[in-house]
């Protein structure tokens, strides 16, 4: 959540899981994307990669500030993968340098180009897990 500006999704306090179905649901705030893409320093277009929303799109949503509920599913995924990845390498800039860097384990691809999926995102999960208990991954 704090990826995604907490105070924009759950409306600053701890946003139970039915909560969150439901924002989702409804939409995230355009601005939800914003704050996950400073936070990695995602550029435009590997944040539309990873959604798999074409750019010209994304615009149309910040015109709109919502994302429809198929984008803000994608964006919730990406903003759990990516805190995953804080958790277990320790730091924000960490995570988002491993999340580009092409990964043996998924065959040369950076773990940030299958997010698009959430086959994808749990092979990254998995991944992130090894690396946690010290496996080579």
């Amino acid at each position: 959540m704090q990826m995604l500006g907490r105070q924009r999704v759950s409306g600053g306090g701890k946003a139970a899981p039915r909560d969150l179905m439901e924002r989702v649901r409804a939409g995230l705030p355009y601005s939800a994307l914003e704050s996950l893409m400073r936070t990695l320093s995602l550029t435009r277009e590997e944040a539309s990669a990873s959604l798999s929303v074409p750019a010209r799109t994304l615009a149309r949503r910040k015109r709109e500030h919502k994302l429809s509920a198929e984008e803000s599913d994608r964006l919730f995924r990406l903003a759990r993968v990516a805190a995953r990845a804080t958790e277990v390498l320790g730091k924000t800039e960490s995570a988002a340098k491993w999340l580009r860097a092409p990964n043996r384990a998924l065959g040369g691809a950076a773990p940030l180009s299958v997010l698009d999926t959430d086959p994808g995102a749990q092979e990254v999960e998995q991944i992130l897990g090894r690396i946690e208990w010290g496996v080579f991954s």
